[in-house]
C-alpha cells in the first residue's frame, strides 16, 4: 500500500504505535462510562417525581445540563493528554472529516466509545435502587419529548453538536495563540449549553454512544436514528466548516522596515 494511503487509514500508526493506541482507546471507553454513569446516573435520580407527559421542571433540566457539563470538563482534562478527550463518536467523525485522524484510529475510537456507553448503562442500571420511587427503566434514556416531531429533534440534535464541535475546532487550533484558560472547561460549559436548550426538546442525545448505551439497557428505541443522525450530521457540518473557512491562517511575517 503506497505509504500516504498507509498514513490515510492509520495501518502504520498501528503497527509503530500500539501501545500509545491501546491506552487512547482505554481512555476514551473510560470517558464514556464515566460520562453515562455519572450524567445519566443525575438524570435518573433527578427523574424521581417527574410525571410522564408533564413538561420538564427547570431544576430538572438544570441539574443534568451541569452534570454531564461538569463531567464531560473533568473527563477531558483527566484523559485529553491520552486521547484527545473526544469522548463522543460525533466528536471523533466531526475531527475525522478534516484529515486530523487516521480512518482506523476514527473507528476504533468509535467502537470504543459505544462499548463505554453500554458498560456505563449497565453499571448504572446495577446501582439503581429496587424501591417504588425509583425510575427503574429511565437510566436517563433519549426520548423526544411531547409534542415534538422526529425532524424538528434532528434538527436541534444537529445543532447542539454543531455548537459542540465548532468549539472544539476553535479551542484547540495549534496556530491560534489567542486562546486562553482552560480549554476542558470552554467545552463542558458549551455541553452544559447545549443541553439546557435540548434536554426539552430530545432529552438532549448530542452523543450517540450515550444515548445508545441507555436504550438498550431499556429497550427505548423510539426515534433512535434521531440522535445518530442529527449528531453525526452537525459534527461533519462543523468539522468541514472550520477546516475551510475558520482556521487560524499565521500572518506571514512582513520584510518591510
Amino acid at each position: 500500500m503506497p505509504k500516504k494511503m498507509d498514513e490515510v487509514f492509520g495501518l502504520q500508526e498501528v503497527r509503530e504505535q500500539r501501545m500509545p493506541l491501546f491506552k487512547a482507546l482505554v481512555a476514551e471507553f473510560l470517558g464514556l462510562v464515566l460520562l453515562v454513569f455519572f450524567g445519566c446516573g443525575t438524570a435518573n435520580a433527578c427523574a424521581r417525581g417527574l410525571i410522564d407527559g408533564r413538561p420538564l421542571p427547570p431544576d430538572f433540566i438544570t441539574c443534568v445540563s451541569l452534570a454531564f457539563g461538569l463531567t464531560i470538563a473533568g473527563t477531558a482534562q483527566a484523559i485529553g493528554h491520552i486521547s484527545g478527550g473526544h469522548i463522543n463518536p460525533a466528536v471523533t467523525l466531526g475531527i475525522l472529516v478534516s484529515g486530523k485522524l487516521s480512518l482506523l484510529r476514527g473507528v476504533l475510537y468509535m467502537i470504543a466509545q459505544f462499548l463505554g456507553g453500554i458498560v456505563g448503562a449497565a453499571l448504572l442500571k446495577a446501582v439503581v435502587p429496587d424501591a417504588a420511587d425509583w425510575p427503574q427503566n429511565h437510566l436517563g434514556a433519549n426520548g423526544l419529548q411531547t409534542g415534538v416531531q422526529a425532524y424538528q429533534g434532528m434538527i436541534v440534535e444537529a445543532m447542539v453538536t454543531f455548537i459542540l464541535v465548532l468549539v472544539v475546532y476553535g479551542c484547540c487550533d495549534s496556530r491560534r495563540d489567542d486562546v486562553k484558560g482552560s480549554i476542558p472547561l470552554a467545552i463542558g460549559l458549551t455541553v452544559t449549553l447545549s443541553h439546557l436548550l435540548s434536554i426539552g426538546f430530545t432529552g438532549a442525545g448530542l452523543n450517540p454512544a450515550r444515548t445508545l448505551g441507555p436504550a438498550i439497557l431499556t429497550g427505548k428505541f423510539d426515534d433512535l436514528w434521531v440522535y445518530f443522525v442529527g449528531p453525526f450530521l452537525g459534527a461533519a457540518i462543523a468539522g468541514i466548516l472550520y477546516t475551510v473557512l475558520f482556521k487560524h491562517v499565521r500572518p506571514v511575517p512582513s520584510e518591510d522596515f
